[in-house]
């Protein structure tokens, strides 16, 4: 009887210890699944914001310059100077355009002279026709260069166009000037000619259209939102950078504006476009337009792992271009934890 007693008790405490282990496996197996939450994919109509930055400048900037070239002799002003319409701004020194005058005016003289002696030749018989048309012609030539040397003088000196503000000196004094090298930049003062300049993609591009809205803000007034309105769209690329300019018109609402502040600016389009919208708690990883997401399985125990690629992101969404085709739900809860052989348990 007692073998049989000691095969009992031994048989009893097997299956003791092997209840044990299996709950311990469970617990364990339990312990080590990641707590998931799942969040709904959803495709709406979205209008974007575009979003750029740029300068504030001024429509009737001018870059002034001299028509022939010299030695600047005088310069009158200073950047930031205040300046009235008409009022000089710089002058060449006049030596060698005086000379020039003098030497056209007496080409001029003497032409003249010329002319009056052989009509009176003429007059008698004693000058031909042609000799008289030659020196008609030879009058006229002269009277040109003189007028020609006089409006010269007229512009070696730079005058300002109209009320505004010199915002840049390229030259100084002593300096020779070739014709047309810009001087001085001045803008106007007008309140209403205020505009920011930047480049937008050809995709924004066709967004947009002239009339459209902004919003604006610059720093100089950081509690300060302006009206901006869209009063130009490039037709064609620049060059340099293949970007499409875009000029905003600025109201600046009864505030001092200076060339050069910087501006944001946020523009509304009337375009909808479809789009495919996840929570950005799903975004496991990103590298540019690419990521990550993590999509439960059929069997609610297992994970996989899809590459997106990115649209967009908006507050706090991100807009999905392709990778989502006939997927429902995302992983958001939990996702920093999975990794593509994970087990997990959904909370609901």
């Amino acid at each position: 009887m007692k073998p049989f007693i000691y095969l009992i008790i031994a048989a009893t405490a097997m299956t003791f210890f092997s209840s044990c282990s299996n709950k311990k496996a469970t617990t364990a197996a339990t312990e080590e699944a990641v707590v998931v939450r799942t969040q709904p994919v959803t495709v709406t109509d979205y209008t974007s914001a575009l979003q750029y930055s740029g300068k504030l400048a001024s429509t009737s900037e001018a870059n002034l310059s001299f028509k022939v070239g010299g030695v600047i002799s005088r310069i009158y002003v200073k950047e930031g100077d205040h300046v009235k319409r008409g009022q000089i701004l710089a002058t060449l020194d006049l030596t060698e355009i005086n000379a020039q005058v003098q030497q056209a005016k007496q080409g001029a003289d003497k032409a003249n002279r010329d002319l009056t002696r052989i009509q009176n030749l003429f007059a008698d018989t004693a000058a031909t026709l042609e000799q008289l048309q030659n020196i008609e012609t030879q009058q006229k030539v002269t009277s040109e260069a003189l007028r020609i040397a006089l409006f010269n003088k007229q512009y070696a000196q730079i005058r300002a166009s109209q009320d505004g503000t010199i915002i840049k000196k390229m030259m100084n004094e002593g300096e020779l000037a070739s014709p047309g090298a810009q001087v001085l930049m001045m803008n106007a003062t007008s309140s209403d000619d205020w505009v920011v300049r930047f480049g937008v993609s050809d995709k924004d591009w066709a967004l947009l259209k002239k009339g459209d809205v902004a919003n604006v803000s610059i720093d100089a007034y950081p509690s300060e939102n302006f009206k901006g309105i869209i009063n130009k769209i490039a037709e064609a690329a620049d060059a340099s950078n293949g970007t499409y300019e875009v000029e905003v018109k600025v109201l600046p609402n009864g505030k001092k504006f200076a060339a050069g502040l910087f501006a944001n600016i946020e523009l509304s389009t009337d375009a909808k476009q479809k789009v495919t919208l996840i929570p950005i708690e799903a975004l496991t990883e990103g590298n540019g337009k690419t990521g990550y997401i993590y999509l439960l399985n059929n069997d609610k125990q297992t994970v996989t792992k899809r590459k997106v690629e990115i649209a967009f992101v908006t507050n706090d969404k991100i807009a999905i271009k392709s990778g989502l085709d006939d997927v429902t739900n995302v992983i958001t809860d939990g996702v920093s934890y999975l990794t593509e052989d994970a087990k997990v348990t959904l909370k609901m």
